[in-house]
């Protein structure tokens, strides 16, 4: 068995340690270890030693736009280096490293995001530029340069030389069937991806609707990236969680006492009173009925059994810090489209690091059961399903991951990783500070 970790005192005094003191990530990685933030993970270091080689090369690159010259005579662009893909089980660190990696990389033109809010904004940029298309298109007259796809691209590729995407994951059809184009155009613009996953290349999009037409991304991206396994084996979001409760099972505590206690606490901190609040988006108004300033006091119901979505928590989590989400149900497969939501919420709170409270019908990690408790019910919604679809049983789409849950599965760990970290002290700290 490979050894995973390093006694840390005998390391911080080896010649081997004052080797990796070469400044920028690996000096950050090592600082923090110092500083009891991170334990010393030898998996860690080897993926530390990758950006480490990355970082020094965006150091001097810079991506030249085709010219005239370049084009008349077949001048060769300078081959832009390798990104990297690095996917793990939750709490791994691989967020943690992307972050130190950003922090130490001396490339300006950079961007750092997670991966729904990057899909949200390739949306909205292509909504745009087919508004504008029509505006310049005279009436009665065809566009024939019409695909969004690449002015978006070079769009995105004008200010950002550095991609950094954290959660890359593809459960949308509408996502699935344009990475294929849109990164294509990216790398082919010179800028450099360096994403995080869960899952490996070869499984992403995995049992998705059409996924045939999905593949050839795969190829791409492992093509232009570096794929990187990190296999610490340990979820550290939930070997350091803090002792304070954040968490209320309905059965085990007076969950509701403690969440107004809580709300009370928070509202007298804030210079508003206790209101509903109306969000606009997108044309769209998405109230929320108990609000006081920064703070929001919501029901499992109002945030996840409407039709929300990315965009919608990704405005909630910009304006307030604090969410108490109330009421969360035990979910099997059948509630597929509530788990998905809430996986979601969970996930655009966390990457904007807003803090939250929860009550629950039952613990952290048995809020999402992957057995089906009616078989035949589910098997009928299923049906109906595929009927509006108008998929046939048997075909390859029959047995997409739509009608199976099994994303939903695949993710909920995730989502138990994250908010087990969200309870702790660290993170709420971390909030209060940004």
């Amino acid at each position: 068995m490979m050894l995973k970790f390093i006694n840390t005192k005998l390391f911080l005094n080896s010649v081997r340690y004052k080797s990796f003191q070469k400044g920028g990530i690996t000096e950050a990685y090592w600082n923090k270890v110092r500083n009891n933030e991170i334990t010393l993970d030898k998996t860690q270091l080897k993926v530390v030693d990758t950006l480490e080689e990355l970082q020094e090369k965006l150091k001097t690159y810079v991506v030249v736009k085709p010219n005239l010259f370049s084009k008349l005579f077949g001048t060769k662009k300078e081959k832009p280096p390798k990104g990297i893909y690095l996917y793990g089980s939750v709490g791994c660190g691989k967020t943690m490293l992307m972050d130190l990696f950003y922090e130490q990389c001396p490339q300006e033109k950079k961007k750092r995001t997670h991966f729904n809010s990057f899909m949200l904004d390739v949306h909205s940029r292509i909504h745009a530029y087919k508004k504008q298309t029509l505006r310049q298109t005279a009436p009665g007259k065809k566009n024939l340069n019409y695909d969004p796809i690449g002015p978006v691209a070079r769009s995105i590729c004008d200010d950002t030389w550095l991609l950094c995407l954290d959660e890359f994951q593809v459960t949308d059809i509408g996502d699935a069937m344009i990475l294929k184009r849109l990164f294509t155009a990216i790398f082919d613009n010179g800028t450099i991806l360096f994403a995080t996953s869960n899952r490996a290349p070869d499984d992403l999009y995995k049992n998705g609707l059409q996924r045939s037409n999905f593949l050839p991304f795969i190829s791409i991206l492992k093509e232009r990236c570096l794929p990187m396994w990190l296999d610490s084996g340990v979820d550290y979001r939930t070997k350091f969680s803090g002792s304070r409760n954040r968490f209320f099972v309905a059965s085990e505590s007076n969950a509701k006492r403690e969440l107004d206690e809580a709300f009370k606490v928070l509202a007298s901190q804030e210079n508003d009173v206790v209101r509903p609040k109306t969000l606009t988006i997108k044309n769209r108004n998405v109230k929320l009925q108990k609000t006081c300033g920064r703070v929001a006091d919501c029901t499992f119901v109002e945030l996840c059994d409407r039709p929300l979505g990315a965009i919608d928590y990704l405005m909630i989590s910009q304006v307030f810090n604090v969410i108490i989400i109330r009421d969360i149900p035990q979910m099997t497969r059948r509630q597929k489209s509530q788990a998905r939501r809430f996986i979601t919420l969970i996930d655009t709170l966390y990457d904007n690091k807003v803090r939250v409270l929860c009550s629950a019908e039952a613990p952290l990690k048995k809020l999402f059961l992957a057995a089906v408790t009616n078989p035949v019910l589910f098997e009928d919604e299923n049906r109906a399903l595929m009927d509006d679809l108008n998929i046939t049983k048997g075909s390859e789409n029959a047995e997409a991951s739509l009608f199976s849950g099994e994303e939903e599965v695949f993710a909920f760990d995730r989502t138990v990783s994250r908010l087990t970290e969200m309870q702790t002290e660290e993170y709420w700290k971390l909030r209060s500070n940004s």
